[in-house]
Formats: C-alpha cells, structure tokens, sequence
C-alpha cells in the first residue's frame, strides 16, 4: 500500500498543486465577484452528479464486483460485463445529460447568482458529466488490476485545461467564465483519453450490447443493487455542497466563491494522502474480505488510518493557525482584493476544522464497500446530510460563509463516528482494537500538535512587524509562512522522535528502502 499510494500520491500531488494553480487562475480572472459566484453554481451543479455517477457509484460499487470476475478467472464473463456496466452508463448518463440540459433555467432558481449568465454555464458544462463518468470506468478497470498512474495523470490533464484553455481563447469568448467553462469540457476529454491506451493495453476490451442484455448482466445486477442504496447515501453527501452552495449565494456575493476557494484548500491537503490511500486501500481490503482474513483486514484499515491523522491532524491545526497567510499568498492578486481574502481565510479556519475527519471517511468508508455493505455508509451519510443542513440554516445568518464552513466539518465529524461505531458493532475480528489504536493515536497527536502550534502563534506579531509593511505578497506573506512552518516541523517533529513513533518510523523506513533501492539501480 505504501508503494503503490506512494506513486499515486505523488501525481495526486501534482494534480492538486496544478488545481491550486486553477484556482490561482480563477481568482485572477473574477475573484469573489458576481461572475466568480455564476460561475461556482454552474461549475457545481454537473459536478454534482458526476460524484454520483463517477467517483461515487461507479467507482465503489464497480471494482468489488470487477475483482471477484478476476479471482474466478472468467475472462469471457468479464468481458460481457465491462460492456454491460459501459452500455448502462452511456445510457444513463445521457439521460441525465439531456434532462440536466433542458431544465437548467428551472434549476439555477434555486440560486441567488445571476441567473442568465449562470444557466449559459451550466449548460455549457453538463456534458463534462459524460465524459468524466467514463473515465471513473476506466479508472476502475485499471485500479482493480492493480495499475494506478493513468488514474493519477487523468486529473493532471484536467487541471492544464483548466488553467491554459482561458488564456488560450479568453479574448474570443464573452467573458472569463465561459472560456474557462469550455476548459472544463477539454479537461473531461483529456481525463478519459488518457486512461483509454493502459485499458486497451491491458487487453480489456469492450464495447455497446443491447439495452436489455445489458441490464440483464449479473453482474450488472449486482452492481445495480449496491448502488442503489450508495448513490442515496452520496446524494446526502453531496447535497451538503449543493445547499449550501444555494445558502451562501443567498448571503452576500462573495460567498459561494470564497468558501469553494477555501474548499479547494482543503483539498489540496485531502490529495496529497487521503484520497490516495483509499483509493490503494479498496482492492486490498476487498480481496483480504473475499479470503476472510479478517486480520490482515482490520490491520491494514488500523494503519491506514492512523497514517491518515499523522498527516491531516497537524497540517489542519497548523492551517487554522496561519490561514490567512495562506489565502493571501496563494491568491490576492488583481480582482482578489483585501475583501476576498478576509471572506475566504475566515471560512477556511473552520473548514479545517473538519479536516482530519473528511481523510478518515475516505478510508472507512471503503472497509464496508470491501465487505459489499453500501447500507452502512448510505446511513451515516444521510445522518451527516441531516446535521449539515440544519446547521447550515442555523448558522449562515448569524456568521455567512464561515457559519456554513462550520456546518461541514461538524457533519463531518458525526460521519466519521458514526462509521466507526457502526464498524465495531460489524463483529470483524480486531475491529475494536483497530479503532481504540486510531482513537488513542489521534489524541496523541492532537495534543502533539496543539504544542507545535503554540510558538507559532507566540512569533506571529513579530514576524508580521518585521514583514507586515512590505507591498510584495511573497515577502508580507510568503516569508511569515515560511518561518511558521519550520518552527511548526520542528517542534513537531522533535515530539514525535521523543516519543518514539511508530507510524512515523515506518513511513520515514519505507521511504529509505525506496531511495536506497533506487540508488542500487543507479536511478
């Protein structure tokens, strides 16, 4: 797991530097204005449903049912079904796609921005739904046999269209926002491209069937009746994003898009570990779920995540200590004034809040997809859904943005506790003592990184009389930023070699076989 989510990590990485340079590029171009909010409401919309039907469904209810085609040994039975599941996705995607297409007017109603400008956006961008759910097929053909790199490019793409297409043709279209809207689409053309030659390398081809015959598939069957429950379950999930995407534009303009800048942030940070090891996590949690060890099972999902809060933990305190020399350096510039960095800093302190507890639902939540149980994430789901609306509604008067922020990441945490309940009351062997490890290791280093934050809060005004005058945001912020992070890694570094950390020696051991492997093959 650490090799091959040490490679995806890697390109998760990238992709999510290259996104934040996305969002560098947007905030360039509109900032927190009228357009940046048209913009934000249409963009979420078809991203919306490309959750349920790409990375959500698709995703986790293709690759167990994939995997068990591949231990049997049955290539002509996987074969018929990879052209079932691609047949009914074609067929209901544009479905979707048309109907999405046809009541735009209707939908972009329930939104305070403009109306005219965000419906032309909408439009323009619901066909990316189509193409990014069949490259979430590909994506799940190549991870279930075990290939992950044309995964982690797909995003790469996405992120270069989205940044180039604007300067490319920016002087042709009306505005930003529709020539980035075009970059949109050429980056759900890049992603499923680029997977496309590994599938068709790897032998697996596959083609339309009949409607019927394809619905008829078991296998397709099966996928069907797992994702009918998960796609309710990531609908609670998602429509945390579209409802308070609908309360923030109803609050003031400048807040649906601060809080998306602030969300980017935060996956910035979820990229570089969290989807990387759930994603690598699945096939081998699904596999040692099919052999029954059940030890090998609640070891690598104990591990994995107590690597999860040794990497989100401390980044999640130390961003809410100095988030506001983040969003300064990342993005004031042109039309991303002094206004917009208040708006987005505020909601980023409580967005990492929820920060750790967003990485560890990415890794539980696919210990019950490996057992072919989807109820129990579509349950907390809903219950998470529940509690985020009504805070949300509770709070975005009072407090706006930040107050809708704050509503995510408490939703967050009832999510993850509710899995982990749910997970212990599951009977696996060694699930117990998984999750005590975890809670023990989390307090651990929350109490590890409480101390690591607390002299960079003392050396903040200091640094900030020695820079806080200069016009260049690399000096005024930049250099703060840079100060706060090394006292911050070395306090918590010197706590963590103190106490003789685990987690932390095997993750520093593995990365010195890697690079003594390399300089034995003379890399």
């Amino acid at each position: 797991m650490l090799r091959e989510g040490g490679k995806l990590s890697l390109l998760t990485l990238a992709s999510r530097v290259l996104g934040l340079l996305r969002e560098m590029t947007r905030a360039a171009f509109m900032g927190t204005g009228g357009l940046a909010d048209a913009f934000t409401v249409a963009f979420i919309i078809p991203n919306f449903l490309r959750r349920l039907f790409a990375e959500g469904s698709v995703t986790v209810a293709f690759i167990p049912t994939f995997t068990g085609y591949l231990a049997e040994g049955d290539e002509k039975k996987a074969r018929e079904f990879l052209s079932a599941s691609f047949t009914v996705l074609v067929v209901l995607v544009t479905g979707v796609i048309s109907l999405g297409i046809a009541c735009t007017p209707l939908i972009v109603r329930l939104f305070g921005s403009e109306p005219v400008e965000t419906a032309v956006l909408t439009r323009i961008m619901f066909p990316f739904l189509g193409l990014v759910s069949v490259a979430a097929l590909l994506q799940g053909i190549l991870n279930s046999i075990g290939i992950f790199t044309p995964s982690g490019l797909a995003p790469i793409l996405f992120n270069v269209c989205f940044i180039a297409v604007p300067y490319l043709i920016g002087g042709w279209t009306a505005n930003p926002a529709r020539a980035m809207a075009i970059g949109v689409v050429a980056g759900g053309i890049a992603q499923a491209l680029c997977q496309l030659p590994a599938v068709l390398r790897a032998g697996w081809h596959f083609g339309f069937v009949g409607i019927r015959q394809a619905f008829s598939n078991p296998g397709m069957r099966k996928v069907l009746a797992l994702i009918a429950p998960t796609i309710i379950g990531m609908a609670a999930y998602q429509l945390n994003d579209l409802v308070c995407t609908s309360l923030a534009s109803n609050a003031g303009t400048g807040a649906a898009s601060s809080l998306q800048y602030s969300l980017r942030l935060q996956e910035l940070i979820l990229g570089i570990f969290a989807v990387s090891a759930g994603t690598v996590l699945l096939p081998n949690l699904a596999d040692s779920a099919r052999r029954t060890d059940w030890p090998a099972f609640t070891e690598a999902l104990g591990r994995g995540m107590r690597m999860i809060v040794l990497v989100t933990l401390p980044v999640a305190l130390f961003s809410m200590a100095v988030g506001r020399d983040i969003v300064t350096l990342l993005f004031r510039t042109r039309e991303f004034g002094e206004e917009s960095v208040r708006l987005t800093s505020a909601a980023f302190f409580f967005h990492m809040c929820g920060l750790a507890f967003i990485a560890l639902n990415r890794v539980l939540a696919p210990a019950f997809y490996a057992r072919s149980d989807t109820r129990t994430p579509t349950w907390a789901g809903i219950a998470s859904f529940a509690v985020n609306i009504i805070l949300a509604v509770l709070l975005a008067r009072p407090l706006h943005g930040p107050g809708i922020a704050l509503a995510l990441s408490i939703a967050s945490a009832v999510n993850t506790f509710a899995l982990v309940f749910a997970f212990v009351r599951t009977g696996v062997p060694g699930a117990g003592r998984a999750v005590a490890s975890t809670g023990r290791y989390f307090c651990k280093i929350l109490a590890f990184s409480v101390l690591a934050a607390l002299p960079v809060l003392a050396i903040r005004p200091l640094i900030g009389r020695w820079f806080g005058s200069s016009h260049s945001r690399l000096v005024s912020a930049g250099l703060p930023l840079v100060l706060e992070s090394l006292v911050f890694a070395l306090v918590g570094l010197g706590l963590l070699a103190l106490s003789g950390d685990t987690i932390a020696k095997s993750l520093l051991l593995a990365l010195r076989r890697r690079g003594t492997a390399r300089l034995g093959r003379g890399d």
